[in-house]
């Protein structure tokens, strides 16, 4: 697609009000496309491997006091008699208001698929930058 600088003449310079405007129109997708996200449970991870050894120490020991917590919460919801205690990790993708904007998950157990829509809805704090990514990652002591 393209677009014709509708100035009188013509200039087609960057910093022109008239083709920045039309050119916004002929693009409008470009301009509204959010950055992507990760494709898969690896690129999420490691994203989260990043973000959470790059957070200052008071407010990682927040973050990790409010996950501790979520997780008590969740895993007493999800809980079942005897449930598959399989090792699994999921990884949330907090938004600038602290809710959870997507998470990717790397076990099938009935407690993990439980645990993330638990997750998914339950809101952490206002990250300095969103978006952050974090994991869960839980193993249990048999």
């Amino acid at each position: 697609m393209s677009f014709a600088c509708p100035a009188d003449p013509p200039c087609c310079d960057a910093s022109c009000p008239a083709c920045l405007l039309a050119a916004a129109a002929a693009f409008p997708a470009a301009a509204a496309d959010p950055v992507p996200g990760p494709s898969d449970y690896a690129a999420a991870k490691a994203l989260a491997d990043r973000d959470e050894a790059a957070l200052p120490g008071a407010l990682a020991e927040r973050l990790q006091a409010l996950q501790r917590a979520a997780l008590d919460e969740g895993v007493a919801s999800c809980a079942t008699p005897r449930p598959d205690t399989s090792p699994f990790v999921v990884v949330v993708q907090l938004q600038a208001d602290g809710s959870v904007g997507a998470s990717w998950r790397n076990g099938t157990t009935p407690l993990a698929l439980c645990l993330e829509r638990f997750l998914r809805k339950r809101p952490l704090l206002a990250p300095p930058q969103a978006p952050l990514y974090l994991s869960y990652e839980l193993s249990f002591e048999k």
